[in-house]
């Protein structure tokens, strides 16, 4: 126990009197780094010196060149006229149809008929102009062909149905586990 104060003393006293070794086996002992702080320094700049340059010069555009447009007229028709017409008739499915229609002197005439569902035949005729406005006749030719359904002869009597039982489906209950969670 005596060697161990004496060597704890020992190491002590030399560190007091030699200061801290550096350990690195270059012989001399560390001391406190040598920093030191300044203000910076202000750094005044001179203002930039004027440039002359010269004034801008201007210069005229040259002048658009001249456009010509030649304005070349549509025809007019002061009296225009058409006239068309057309018909359907499909004798698998009973669509008939027809139209036709013309311009004359400034008057349409036309007329359209056609086949409506319950066989009947519906034919309009109308004129229109600037003058009449739309003007129209409607005609209406032939028989419904709607007919009365007649009851069907009697039923024989149903046969009786036996009554079928049906049992709940079975449902087997499932047991879950929790989840295990993996933690590393």
């Amino acid at each position: 126990m005596f060697t161990k104060i004496v060597f704890v003393l020992s190491v002590s006293l030399s560190m007091a009197l030699g200061g801290i070794y550096d350990g690195y086996g270059g012989g001399g002992f560390i001391a406190a780094p040598a920093v030191s702080y300044a203000a910076p320094a202000k750094v005044v700049a001179a203002a930039p010196a004027a440039i002359a340059l010269p004034a801008p010069k201007l210069v005229a555009a040259p002048a658009p060149a001249a456009v010509v447009k030649t304005v070349i007229a549509e025809p007019y028709d002061p009296n225009p006229q058409y006239s068309f017409a057309y018909g359907v008739s499909d004798h698998s499915t009973g669509d008939s149809k027809s139209a036709q229609e013309s311009l004359v002197n400034g008057v349409v005439h036309g007329s359209y008929s056609l086949t409506e569902a319950d066989g009947t035949i519906r034919k309009v005729t109308y004129t229109a102009d600037k003058i009449n406005g739309f003007n129209a006749v409607v005609e209406k030719s032939g028989a419904s062909v709607i007919g009365i359904a007649k009851p069907v002869a009697a039923v024989a009597a149903v046969p009786a149905v036996a009554k079928v039982a049906y049992a709940a489906p079975a449902v087997a209950k499932v047991a879950y586990a929790a989840p295990s969670y993996y933690h590393h």
